[in-house]
């Protein structure tokens, strides 16, 4: 199927043809469907914590994390042009017919072009749009057009073409408006710093955006240094090349470009799980990065996030010591039965059915399995009818259960029954997640190692006029970390304000002072 410069190009993308080939035929079986048990509900695989728990979490948070390398880590490489897609549309409609106007704007709903244009002002990017020199906005016109133009186009903000962390997210009466990447590194100096008081913030972010993210947190990394009383160590990578998959045609046969190379497309965020691989640090905070509020709403999020890292910590104390346990020699049936309790009631961790019946041995070693991998504690929302994945008891092949995130794409909806259990569903992911890499002898986890390799999606798309098939990894979140320790906790719904359109930065949560 491979030419020889075939496996050129694919050796220097850093893949092997084994991997290649379990990509196709990934395209050929496609991917099996989750088997849904049940969803998971507070008191029912989501623990609960009351606010004065939360406080006492936090404060616990301070003391241990002493001598602990911490970092927040910010997928932040997806471009902003899908937030602009009703504007998008509606320049078009409007630069074909211009008699159309007063019928596109009829529409005054939250979501609309005429409630963007109505509330223009409270926007944090609109002083950059009056701060446009005047011979450009002369040429552009004081209309719909211009105002549209000068925004998205390379000449003027040229927001369509850049990353979600480099659009102006919100207000401040006492100083400049600030990015979402700007966000996070205040927020990173809050929660993400060490006892030397160094916040560490790590960015993905593609390619092309590099270089403006990079010149964007040089202009203010200093400000935030002074005001916070920290430093920063903020670096960056963008999504490895050997993470990328292979594209096939409509008959699942190699996709070419029209100089006969393979076409090969990013693999999705699940390939992020090899970036994280490659960060040093004990305690990894994730956020995306367009969840991010201003200052005067960030108190619960910073006290939400601490207690969650708490928790990890907690977790991870007592887990060590099991692991050393276990390790020694001498342990009784009884006390391999005392830590499998503990480890159904606290961990969510499930056994066969004759684990009982088991030798010593055979239990020790699978309680080393169960065990020895990443933790992670994943705040949960109420769901309120986002899309995306959710916490739920998942069956594996071995018949045992787990808890996983999962989203829509993972189940098959034209079975009533596992349709009827995600529709049951209570808390939704916000992707606000705790990691902790290390193992209980100081190691860090091979984080690919954890991963089912047998989830992921395929779509369709089209290059040239022509359709072809894409394969997404598995996610982040989901497939990338089912195999991981997973702790769920609910946490309050004002931790999760995305901005997926231009238009939700108009909600309360993301308005200025």
């Amino acid at each position: 199927m491979f030419s020889q410069s075939d496996i050129i190009q694919i050796e220097g993308k850093g893949l092997d043809l084994q991997t290649v080939e379990q990509q196709l035929a990934n395209f050929r079986l496609g991917f099996p469907f989750v088997q849904l048990s049940s969803a998971a509900t507070p008191g029912n695989g989501i623990s609960t914590i009351e606010d004065a728990e939360a406080h006492s979490l936090a404060e616990a948070y301070d003391q241990k994390i002493r001598g602990r390398g911490v970092m927040k880590f910010v997928p932040a490489s997806g471009a902003a042009s899908r937030m602009f897609k009703h504007l998008f549309e509606f320049r078009e409609q409007l630069q074909t017919d211009p008699t159309m106007l007063d019928s596109l704007l009829e529409d005054k709903s939250f979501n609309s072009v005429a409630y963007f244009f109505e509330h223009l002002k409270e926007f944090a990017f609109y002083a950059d749009l009056t701060n446009i020199p005047v011979e450009k906005r002369q040429r552009w016109g004081s209309n719909y057009l211009g105002v549209l133009n000068a925004l998205l186009d390379e000449d003027g903000l040229a927001y369509a073409n850049l990353p979600k962390g480099l659009l102006k997210f919100h207000r401040y009466g006492d100083g400049p408006s600030r990015s979402s990447l700007e966000e996070h590194l205040v927020e990173a100096a809050l929660y993400a710093t060490d006892n030397k008081k160094v916040a560490s913030v790590h960015f993905t972010v593609s390619p092309e955006h590099l270089n403006k993210s990079h010149q964007r947190v040089e202009e203010v990394q200093e400000v935030y240094e002074r005001r916070y009383n920290i430093r920063y160590n903020v670096s960056y990578s963008i999504q490895k090349p050997s993470t990328d998959v292979i594209a096939v045609d409509m008959n699942n046969q190699p996709f070419r470009e029209s100089d006969g190379s393979l076409h090969f497309r990013p693999g999705g965020h699940g390939s992020l799980i090899e970036n994280l691989n490659d960060l040093q640090g004990d305690i990894i905070f994730v956020k995306n990065i367009d969840n991010i509020v201003p200052d005067r709403l960030k108190g619960p999020g910073v006290l939400y996030k601490k207690a969650l890292g708490a928790l990890l910590l907690e977790l991870q104390e007592k887990i060590f010591r099991i692991l050393a346990v276990i390790e020694g020699s001498g342990l009784s049936q009884r006390r391999l039965s005392e830590i499998a309790y503990y480890c159904r009631q606290e961990l969510s961790l499930c056994f066969p059915a004759h684990f009982q019946h088991m030798d010593i041995q055979t239990k020790v070693v699978m309680l080393r399995r169960l065990l020895n991998r990443p933790i992670r504690v994943c705040g949960m929302v109420k769901n309120v009818g986002e899309p995306g994945g959710g916490p739920f008891w998942v069956k594996g092949i071995d018949g045992n259960l787990s808890l996983q995130i999962i989203e829509s794409s993972q189940v098959d909806f034209n079975n009533p029954e596992q349709k009827k259990i995600f529709g049951e569903s209570t808390h939704f992911n916000p992707v606000d997640l705790v990691c902790g890499v290390r193992d209980y002898k100081g190691s860090f986890f091979n984080l690919p190692d954890f991963v089912d390799s047998g989830s992921g999606f395929i779509s369709s798309k089209s290059k040239d006029g022509k359709m072809l098939k894409a394969q997404e990894l598995p996610g982040l979140w989901n497939g990338a970390m089912a195999h991981w320790t997973t702790i769920f906790v609910e946490t309050p719904l004002i931790t999760f304000n995305p901005v997926k359109t231009i238009n939700d930065l108009l909600r309360p949560e993301h308005l200025g002072e």
